[in-house]
């Protein structure tokens, strides 16, 4: 399989068309007919989702979407994938990698690198990609996105011949369409010359990236200065970047200023000069920013696609961005109280059949957001989706759930609600760990600034509370929610959470190919709720090595069957208004923004 700037790696079409963009300004410059044009775009963050992360380097608790389409402004990935021209597939002008080429026997990659520079004048070459190998291999129990097994694991040599060329070679065979992806798709060269160091006086020295310790003291320099948000636009390690924008604006309030990379010299040359992220702590001040004129691109509740006229007066187009993604709940497996309970199949399998998926998607969503039932994204429908997953095997049916608890020794205490009454781990009794008396009541917490998750939740607790499954829901900004949930053991003091909600926007968004192996995998980073199935792990390790589409349909059926979270209905990423005269904004089913490929007609 080899791809190049001539010739694209062949796509996973998705079908999400709408038009992103960013919010303009008031900023303008004469064109060469003397008419005046629009230099400037306004872009609306989500309600309550401010940025608060930098290095390309994700850990966990820092991976919203808007993080990493920041990143992605400023420095450039090896390989880049998204969804900007309506379908999911290798972007190469924005990229890194001139050709990408996988051996006859399929156990290496040889990738060829563009011509490019940093902004500092120095070139981007092999040591930049080996920088981030010896940096990620070194912390795979802080970087996000590591599944044990997977990156950096699977690459046995990084080899680096010449400045120009990067030689991977891999432990076993695996689908080239996964490794490219999926996993090549993952490396961001770095500024070795600029960044192998462990202290602001230090020298860089790349060389001190090849131990493990001294890996592990640049990872955690780079972190550290990382979590000083307000020395982002003018911290030196940030201004060395091989992107279309630099970072000149950021405030720990979450706005954000992008301008225009003059140093840039790849093919993904920015149009508009200056992008402002604007942050609102609520819809409702977000849509008045809206009205007002304020910004350019902005997001509205789904209530607003009842009457999109009254936008489309004020000359916005109204879009549903919808998302290559899927909607859940982890549970939290460890916790003390509650993770026996959380193991039983039986209780998960309860609490799905309490969830009117459709009911909450119509009415609350107003059909801005769709069913869900399992770990592969279901609109559009791919050869990946198996047909147990798309017919749901847990339909709404509240007798159904109170059968499987009944069975299992679960009875309404004096307060209506159900209590383990048959401790034991036989067919009749409540399981494993479960002990006499043990309520069940369940503690939600909740993304803050969205009506329609709000509403969502006041729905679920009502009718798991008729059930006799007491619901306890708390809020709180995105960010907030995403810091609260660290993976953990029972015995550890952060281990208190139970079934955290971070999916206004969707949960996870999937590259072109949706393997679950970051998400639910065994020990894997942003396996939050320490979901593990031998079963289900093989099945995913089978999937990245298969090209056998019905592979990934065993994994589809098993996950929506065995229920390692709570699904949930998936919403579109947001009810986009855009305004008119904004071109090039076909908005990105993987959720991320590209400013750099907008401009103002005229």
């Amino acid at each position: 399989m080899r791809t190049t700037h001539a010739g694209r790696a062949a796509r996973l079409a998705v079908g999400a068309a709408a038009a992103v963009a960013l919010l303009a300004g008031c900023s303008t410059s004469s064109g060469e007919d003397g008419a005046a044009r629009r230099t400037d775009v306004n872009y609306a963050l989500p309600a309550n989702a401010t940025p608060n992360w930098i290095v390309p380097l994700g850990i966990a608790g820092k991976l919203a979407t808007h993080n990493s389409a920041i990143m992605r402004t400023l420095w450039e990935p090896l390989v880049a994938y998204d969804g900007s021209e309506g379908e999911v597939g290798r972007v190469a002008q924005a990229d890194l990698a001139d050709e990408i080429t996988f051996s006859d026997d399929g156990r290496s990659v040889t990738i060829t690198l563009d011509d490019r520079t940093w902004s500092d004048g120095e070139p981007v070459t092999s040591a930049d990609v080996k920088f981030w190998f010896d940096l990620v291999s070194a912390n795979t129990d802080i970087w996000a996105s590591y599944s044990e097994g997977r990156m950096p694991d699977n690459v046995t040599e990084v080899a680096t011949p010449d400045d120009t060329t990067v030689e991977l070679t891999f432990d076993k065979v695996y689908n080239p369409e996964w490794l490219q992806a999926s996993q090549l798709n993952l490396i961001v060269p770095l500024p070795a010359h600029a960044w192998a160091k462990t202290a602001d006086e230090e020298e860089p020295d790349p060389a001190l990236a090849e131990t493990e310790q001294g890996a592990k003291a640049i990872f955690d320099y780079l972190v550290t200065e990382s979590e000083d948000l307000g020395t982002y636009a003018s911290n030196p390690l940030w201004q060395t970047i091989n992107g279309p924008y630099s970072l000149t604006g950021f405030t720990d309030a979450g706005k954000v200023e992008l301008t225009k990379n003059d140093k840039y010299d790849g093919d993904d040359v920015a149009s508009i000069d200056t992008v402002n992220l604007l942050p609102y702590t609520s819809t409702d001040a977000e849509v008045n920013a809206v009205r007002s004129g304020a910004v350019d691109y902005g997001y509205i509740p789904t209530t607003g696609l009842d009457a999109p006229e009254q936008y489309e007066q004020l000359d916005y187009t109204v879009e549903p961005w919808a998302g290559w993604s899927i909607t859940y709940m982890p549970y939290n497996f460890n916790h003390p109280e509650m993770g026996p309970v959380y193991r039983q199949l039986y209780v998960r399998q309860a609490l799905q059949h309490l969830v009117d998926q459709e009911q909450i998607s119509d009415v609350i969503w107003k059909g801005a957001a769709l069913p869900g039932y399992g770990p592969v994204p279901q609109n559009p429908e791919s050869d990946f989706l198996s047909d147990e997953q798309k017919e749901n095997p847990y339909p709404f049916d509240p007798e159904a759930a109170a059968k499987l608890l009944a069975d299992h020794g679960w009875t309404a205490g004096s307060d209506g609600v159900l209590e383990c009454t048959s401790p034991g781990d036989g067919d009749e009794e409540c399981g494993e760990g479960i002990e006499q008396g043990q309520k069940l009541a369940i503690t939600i917490l909740s993304q803050s600034g969205s009506a329609e998750t709000d509403n969502m939740f006041a729905e679920i607790k009502s009718t798991f509370d008729q059930a006799g499954v007491a619901v306890a829901v708390e809020s709180a900004p995105l960010n907030t929610v995403l810091s609260s949930i660290p993976r953990c053991t029972a015995d550890q003091p952060e281990c208190d959470w139970e079934l955290p909600f971070f999916g206004t926007a969707g949960s996870w968004y999937f590259g072109g190919y949706p393997s679950g192996e970051r998400v639910f995998g065994t020990e894997a980073a942003s396996n939050f709720g320490s979901y593990s199935d031998e079963e289900l792990d093989t099945l995913m390790r089978d999937s990245t090595e298969s090209t056998d589409p019905s592979v990934m349909r065993a994994y589809s059926k098993y996950g929506a069957e065995n229920l390692p979270v709570m699904w949930l209905p998936n919403p579109v990423y947001q009810v986009s208004v855009i305004k008119d005269g904004l071109e090039g904004t076909t908005q990105d089913p993987l959720a991320s923004f590209h400013p750099q490929r907008w401009s103002w007609a005229g």
